[in-house]
């Protein structure tokens, strides 16, 4: 998504004029629906005058092209100018440049981390440099358009507020300096120099047209990429935040080899990048020669991700770096230099087949190790037995005598990098109020279809593009077809399907025509899909303004809710409200596993209404696709 596009004539022009900030606004709110803040404006009003005084003269090309505010694919994440036309070869060229109003930052001991007064505090951010280079790299990766067309992309960065650069340009940062250079408050005359040698001549191919419009690559995803990350590849570019986490989770690493106990907590919403951040971690660590496993209770992404490397690594190396969350019981303390749990809200009490091990999964991971990791979404405890909470890790880490130290991941690398999606979500299932009350997202495909049919046809449409396209349900129809492989599980009018195959297991995700059956919140936590059909059961329904919740409706043959009619004996209230909770964040979870698109059904015909009414355009009647 694009928010400005002018040629550099107009767009000096409107800075001259004072009129930028404005047009500005006004494109960013029909692109994407929704004001800025005054902070914002105020931003743009000020770094605008600053590049119009570096563009403003014969050198730079009149007709070259100035672009404000690019949304890098499936991200949340801005570019904030970009300057297309052709270089002295007459090649197609484009200077991405990263602007700060930074006048004072700090070095850290970090790889590509600085330390500056951002967000009312002093924090540690990645290196502008870094930030500008992995911007351009990612938008290479992403964009066919860019490699299609040959667009030279040249990043830098300009601190317009910044006088002295010597931390910024010390040795600790030069390869990325020498991969997005960086401009001071008097380097303008550089920063000419560097436009100018790069975009020489106009943009006669209206390049930002081509490159916004341009065919997206289809989404990397995690399980596909895991053999060559584990060979040492460097399959995803982490932006911003990641990059923050990820190396001061080396930094805790580091500090812990030093016999003092580290705990860190990193919570983030579906898609936010945890298990990119987590898989780059176990490549480092164990690059390192240290001791680490990748530790996830559900079974779900283990069974990917050994399906991805058969053949490419045995499978006793494979079970010596991904283990199930039971597997600490009788470990030794600090025996691993770094345990590193994704999904961490699906930690248990106890371990073992009937529940019956151990003492408590999170103090075992933590007295295991020297420094433990945990990724966590409370928002995503989908089953009774779910006890990870931040509390609970922090208490028994204060416990065991470690440091602790928590973040959170924010941006968004799902859902077409919608924050707004998610946002919307969850206010639309009332888990949270949120300013998100109207589905406003023209980038990220969401539908709300009259019937299963037309949903499962859907899904099976999308997933003839590359078999990345799944359907799956709330647990509300009872699992006959296990033992009975000729009847159908899930009945609904004329529709009739299965839940996914027992000789799928855990890899129906991935399996060959595994789209004709139906997946549940078992088979799919953890992971991800292109496009995912989501039929919402009986178990969720609205009623007079409300989104209620019914556990009477969910299926005996599903253990997620195991134990809560015993428990409704002695606690009714705390018992409906967990119930409650679990079952919104079941739906949420699922209608999240979509990167390009979610679509539903709902046997609930009022809650068919509440959702149609809730997206932008509920008087839209999805028509079955033939064929």
């Amino acid at each position: 998504m694009l928010v400005y596009k002018e040629s550099k004539k107009t767009f000096v022009e409107q800075v001259i004029s004072n009129t930028i900030e404005d047009r500005i606004y006004e494109d960013f709110y029909r692109e994407t629906g929704h004001h800025t803040s005054q902070s914002e404006l105020r931003s743009w009003q000020n770094s605008m005058q600053y590049v119009q005084n570096v563009v403003n003269h014969p050198d730079i090309p009149d007709d070259c092209t100035i672009a404000i505010e690019y949304t890098l694919p499936q991200t949340s994440k801005r570019i904030d100018v970009i300057i297309a036309g052709k270089n002295k070869k007459y090649e197609n060229s484009m200077v991405i440049i990263e602007l700060k109003q930074w006048d004072k930052a700090e070095s850290t001991n970090q790889d590509g981390i600085v330390s500056t007064f951002v967000g009312g505090a002093l924090r540690n951010v990645a290196h502008p440099s870094y930030q500008a280079w992995s911007y351009a790299e990612y938008l290479h990766d992403f964009n066919e358009t860019v490699e299609k067309d040959k667009i030279g992309l040249y990043p830098c960065t300009y601190l317009h507020n910044y006088k002295n650069g010597t931390v910024l340009s010390s040795s600790l940062y030069k390869a990325y300096v020498n991969k997005a250079p960086i401009f001071y408050r008097h380097d303008s005359l550089l920063l000419r120099d560097f436009i100018k040698n790069n975009v020489t001549y106009g943009d006669t191919d209206d390049l930002m047209y081509r490159v916004d419009y341009g065919r997206i690559r289809p989404s990397k995803q995690l399980a596909d990429s895991l053999a060559a990350m584990l060979k040492g590849n460097q399959e995803f570019v982490l932006l911003d935040q990641q990059k923050v986490v990820y190396e001061h989770a080396i930094h805790l690493l580091n500090k812990a080899e030093n016999n003092k106990k580290q705990v860190y907590i990193i919570k983030g919403g579906p898609g936010t990048g945890k298990s990119v951040v987590a898989i780059n971690l176990l490549v480092e660590v164990t690059k390192r020669g240290l001791l680490t496993q990748y530790v996830t209770k559900n079974s779900a992404p283990r069974a990917v991700y050994a399906s991805k490397l058969t053949g490419v690594m045995t499978k006793t190396k494979y079970n010596n770096l991904f283990k199930g969350s039971g597997s600490y019981i009788d470990t030794p303390k600090d025996q691993f230099d770094m345990l590193i749990v994704d999904e961490a809200h699906r930690l248990n009490e106890k371990s073992g087949m009937f529940s019956n091990l151990g003492e408590n999964q999170i103090k075992e991971i933590i007295n295991s190790s020297k420094c433990a990791v945990f990724f966590i979404d409370e928002n995503q405890k989908v089953t009774f037995k779910d006890i990870g909470r931040v509390e609970t890790i922090q208490k028994f880490a204060k416990s065991l005598g470690a440091s602790i130290e928590t973040t959170e991941l924010e941006s968004q690398f799902r859902c077409n990098g919608s924050d707004g999606y998610l946002a919307w979500l969850d206010n639309v299932l009332q888990i949270r109020d949120t300013a998100n009350s109207s589905m406003d997202l023209p980038d990220y495909d969401f539908k709300v279809v009259n019937s299963p049919e037309e949903l499962h046809q859907l899904i099976k449409q999308k997933n003839r593009l590359n078999n990345k396209s799944r359907m799956v349900a709330g647990y509300c129809w009872n699992w006959v077809s296990k033992k009975t492989p000729s009847l159908y599980d899930i009945k609904i009018s004329d529709y009739e399907a299965q839940w996914n195959l027992s000789d799928d297991g855990m890899q129906w995700i991935i399996k060959k025509d595994s789209v004709d059956q139906v997946g549940c919140i078992h088979t799919c936590q953890g992971l991800e899909l292109d496009y995912v059909g989501v039929i919402i059961g009986d178990d969720l329904r609205y009623r007079d303004g409300q989104i209620q919740t019914d556990p009477y409706m969910r299926a005996k043959t599903d253990q997620s809710l195991k134990g809560w009619k015993k428990q409704l004996k002695t606690d009714e209230e705390g018992t409906l409200k967990e119930c409650d909770e679990i079952i919104k964040n079941t739906y949420r979870t699922l209608m999240t596993r979509g990167m390009k698109g979610c679509y539903i059904y709902c046997t609930d015909e009022n809650l068919e209404k509440y959702f149609k009414r809730m997206v932008k355009s509920p008087d839209i009647i999805y028509k079955p696709i033939e064929g």
